[in-house]
């Protein structure tokens, strides 16, 4: 900038013995340049913070889930269609069949929904990025000119250069990618998207019992490969005594028991039936909250026998840290048993934790014991359920009564926390009493206000 200074004349006067006035000097500051427009810098700012926020990677993680979901849905369905023109029977099989293929068809209706809703939104959002980029490069040009000594530019091309040499340095001392990949339990990946309702059926006894659970074997035996489990809390919502058995998922839909029920004792309750709906079943043995004991009992189907393992001292039980939404909590769900492709997990809460939810890894054995454990920064009261997939701790949460968010993770590989996985499940039911993850076909199977749904699982 061009500046002249006028400075006028200061003058001195002494006159004999008399103090000297003081002095007194004027100046004049004149800018002969243009302004420098501070609003115009201001404004840019603000819309290039505005442009980050707005274009995100997760919108593109969408984009990619839902057509993912899209194209594994249509396969799904040409599939069984096939299935049925080849096997129909004219009767219960055929009628069956129907039902699936009608859910499936719901399903990629509503995908294509979502999808509709999601392109058009990201178009008009591309547009508007588009126009507003153009605009700042406009105004970003502008004000280079008022960078007559060239400071910005210097800065920049000092950046550009470091860049470049930190790209070398980290080229010359890069380290070789290992031979194998970190310790993992599967493949998949952490959980993108889920998908459905897939199934959705009010079973053998509608509306009767809203607290319970279902899923199938993770490991089963030989030749129960296809059957599905189902505990329901028969005693005031909150007790039981038997898991009941189905030999496929047809006979689930249509409520044909077979072989029926298992029972772990004739009383409810008593010592070492279930307490709460969490359970889960795994190598042929349901594990489940034992009767009035912050322990974790192990029913074997085979041998009826029980076997049990106590918790950390402080553990809350008998409904003192339950799952929670914003209106109610629910009932005995201090403890949640977790399978996924490495086994038995168990979430719960102690005093010494002051509510966050805690992880532990079961073993096996006799009698199994805990294993590694995490001590999450989540309050329990502050989440609905819990379920495990690939070595990944997911949470959820109530947002609608017609939606459920899968919101927070725990890798315990790197041990890293994330609270905002925005994961939505569309719900068929206000609540879900338990949720559990089938690693045999990436299922997750929900107890919804006594209605069984299962929702497919995506991952990266």
């Amino acid at each position: 900038m061009k500046l002249q200074v006028v400075l006028s004349l200061c003058a001195v006067l002494t006159l004999g013995l008399q103090a000297p006035p003081p002095e007194q000097c004027w100046c004049e500051l004149i800018n002969v340049g243009d302004e420098f427009p501070h609003d115009k810098l201001s404004t840019a700012d603000g819309n290039a913070s505005d442009c980050n926020r707005n274009i995100t990677p997760n919108k593109t993680v969408e984009l990619e889930s839902l057509l993912l979901g899209l194209e594994r849905r249509i396969a799904q369905l040409h599939k069984d269609v096939s299935v049925l023109e080849r096997e129909d029977d004219g009767e219960l099989y055929g009628v069956l069949s129907l039902y699936v293929i009608e859910n499936e068809m719901v399903e990629i209706r509503h995908l294509m929904d979502r999808l509709n809703s999601t392109t058009e939104t990201d178009q008009h959002l591309t547009a508007d990025a588009v126009q507003q980029l153009r605009a700042l490069r406009v105004e970003m040009r502008e004000m280079e000119t008022f960078d007559t000594a060239q400071v910005v530019r210097g800065r920049l091309d000092n950046e550009l250069l470091r860049m470049d040499l930190n790209d070398c340095q980290n080229g010359l001392n890069a380290t070789p990618p290992p031979t194998q990949p970190p310790p993992r339990t599967c493949a998949h990946g952490q959980l993108q998207n889920v998908t459905g309702p897939r199934v959705f059926t009010k079973g053998e006894y509608p509306g009767s019992y809203p607290y319970g659970a279902w899923g199938r074997d993770p490991e089963p035996e030989p030749g129960k490969e296809s059957w599905y489990w189902l505990v329901m809390m028969t005693s005031g919502n909150k007790f039981s005594n038997y898991i009941r058995l189905y030999s496929s998922l047809s006979s689930l839909i249509v409520g044909k028991s077979v072989p029926g029920n298992v029972d772990i004792h004739p009383s409810n309750p008593t010592t070492n039936t279930i307490q709460g709906p969490n359970n889960v079943l795994y190598r042929g043995a349901l594990y489940y909250n034992c009767y009035n004991q912050p322990e974790v009992c192990r029913f074997n189907l085979t041998t009826k026998k029980v076997t049990n393992f106590r918790l950390p001292e402080g553990t809350r039980y008998n409904s003192k840290g339950n799952f929670c939404q914003l209106d109610e909590c629910y009932p005995f769900t201090d403890l949640d048993l977790a399978t996924d492709e490495s086994g038995v997990w168990v979430t719960y809460t102690t005093s010494q934790d002051f509510g966050n939810l805690v992880l532990s890894k079961v073993e096996e054995g006799e009698p199994p014991r805990l294993g590694q454990t995490w001590h999450t920064s989540i309050y329990k009261q502050a989440i609905t359920n819990t379920f495990m997939a690939c070595g990944v701790l997911y949470a959820t949460r109530f947002k609608t009564k017609g939606v459920e968010e899968i919101f927070y993770a725990l890798d315990t590989v790197t041990g890293k926390e994330r609270f905002n996985l925005g994961i939505l499940m569309n719900k068929m039911a206000p609540k879900i009493q338990a949720l559990n993850y089938s690693p045999v076909d990436q299922m997750l199977h929900a107890y919804s206000d006594a209605n069984m749904v299962s929702y497919k699982a995506l991952f990266a």
